[in-house]
């Protein structure tokens, strides 16, 4: 019977326009660490199969090079330093998404959607506690999440949160509880006459990891198990997104339901000897730099009758795009009141647009050692400076998407000009944010010196 009403229903949400969303975050996955984009090793039958579905997005970026920032950019459409969440948030740290940020799931569950979170959370240092906003105070009416990690790995965790009631010990991993949670939330919570808009946010692969000996398996030939335990992990989280959207199939959903997959940053290590195995595609640079390795990351996204099946998008597009467009795409007005700096971009998804307008440029600003840096693109071009703006690089990105080769001194004028845009654009968005930047650690968030030197040799662990 339940099945009937929701199959009853979605067909009334479809003929009133008004789709479901579902956006899902992995953590730590590289630009190049699926088989559509070009892995040779990792197993992603799942994503893969969903590429095929919609559009791939070539150049989709996350809006910081760390967690935190990137997440709070996709609930605001505001660059990390104006929203405030500047740096990755430790446990127990000031630093939060603040109720005076208005936020997606605060506008759709305004605007009638159901609205629910499973996963990872990371937007607050006092998480669990009324001392600082929870996921339901930003629009969540049912939520599952974890403060940053599940701990200890993503093996049988037992630090996730349920509606502010601790879940205790779980069996099972990180990536298939998460979904699974979000699989009984659309079968078995929300309201079927109500359209959805569902956060599934990943650990994997996000260190430290465990995988299911099921998909370590599927790599027998990889002789080095730091490497197998990355690439099963990302097959992991691949396996849960295709039980997400076969969950969908079967409630008769997947027709109405616009999906958006992509990552929180670039991966996490060396790549070839430290724990994080994750790839770049080649690009420079890793997660908490600011070359394209750290923030150029997989984006794919479906709409059955609006996206064209099998294609690609090689516009720019950024985390804070998601703010405007999944609104738009509910029909709901953007916020008036204050400075957006993503745009709409389904003009570009569904192939109505060769590029759209940005009032504000792409932005990037991470003051992590040791690669403290600013950056902006505008059309082809990225601008690089670090954190005191007296040491600048310049790129081409059409033709040096590697960022092999510095251009300020042959391209003079432009480098001078864009430069000038660079600091005027930071000096405006550090007029708007609050200063804990300022007052605290870039490397998590508490307060200068705390817990160090401990505090410094776990940072990297932590982001």
């Amino acid at each position: 019977m339940r099945l009937l009403l929701t199959l009853l229903a979605t067909a009334v949400l479809q003929a009133a326009g008004r789709p479901n969303m579902i956006l899902f975050l992995a953590d730590d996955l590289g630009y190049g660490d699926l088989g559509c984009q070009g892995h040779p090793v990792i197993k992603s039958p799942s994503l893969d199969a969903f590429a095929r579905q919609g559009v791939r997005l070539t150049q989709c970026y996350s809006a910081s090079a760390v967690c935190s920032p990137s997440r709070s950019a996709l609930l605001t459409g505001r660059t990390p330093h104006r929203n405030g969440v500047y740096t990755w948030i430790a446990e127990g740290a000031e630093v939060h998404l603040r109720t005076r940020e208005i936020t997606l799931p605060r506008l759709l569950k305004e605007a009638g959607y159901n609205t629910c979170h499973s996963g990872k959370w990371h937007l607050n240092g006092l998480f669990n506690n009324p001392a600082q906003p929870q996921p339901g105070d930003h629009g969540y009416e049912w939520w599952m999440a974890t403060q940053n990690n599940a701990a200890p790995t993503h093996e049988n965790p037992v630090n996730f949160v349920r509606n502010g009631t601790p879940a205790g010990p779980m069996q099972g991993y990180s990536a298939p509880l998460v979904v699974g949670e979000a699989i009984t939330w659309l079968k078995e919570k929300r309201d079927p006459a109500k359209p959805f808009f569902l956060a599934v946010w990943t650990h994997e692969p996000h260190y430290p990891i465990k995988s299911d000996p099921a998909f370590k398996a599927l790599y027998p030939d990889l002789a080095d198990d730091v490497q197998r335990e990355h690439h099963a992990n990302v097959t992991q989280m691949d396996h849960a997104f295709g039980q997400l959207m076969k969950a969908l199939d079967q409630q008769g959903l997947a027709e109405q339901t616009f999906v958006f997959f992509t990552s929180d940053n670039g991966p996490e290590g060396d790549g070839e000897k430290s724990p994080g195995r994750g790839s770049t595609g080649g690009l420079r640079g890793r997660k908490r730099d600011l070359h394209e390795g750290g923030i150029r990351v997989p984006g794919i996204a479906r709409w059955p009758g609006k996206i064209t099946p099998g294609t690609t998008c090689d516009i720019p597009v950024i985390g804070s795009d998601a703010f405007p467009t999944l609104l738009g795409i509910a029909g709901v007005s953007v916020p008036a009141d204050r400075v957006l700096d993503g745009v709409d971009v389904m003009p570009l998804l569904t192939g109505k647009a060769a590029e759209v307008k940005r009032p504000q440029p792409l932005f990037w600003r991470l003051h992590m050692a040791p690669n403290a840096k600013i950056a902006m693109r505008e059309g082809d071009w990225k601008i690089l400076a670090n954190a005191e703006l007296t040491e600048f690089e310049l790129y081409n990105l059409k033709s040096d998407a590697l960022e092999t080769t510095d251009l300020k001194d042959r391209e003079s004028r432009r480098f001078h000009e864009m430069k000038g845009r660079l600091i005027e654009h930071n000096t405006a968005i550090d007029a708007e944010g609050p200063d804990w930047w300022k007052r605290l650690s870039p490397n998590g968030g508490k307060p200068r010196g705390a817990d160090a030197p401990k505090k410094k040799a776990k940072a990297g662990k932590s982001a």
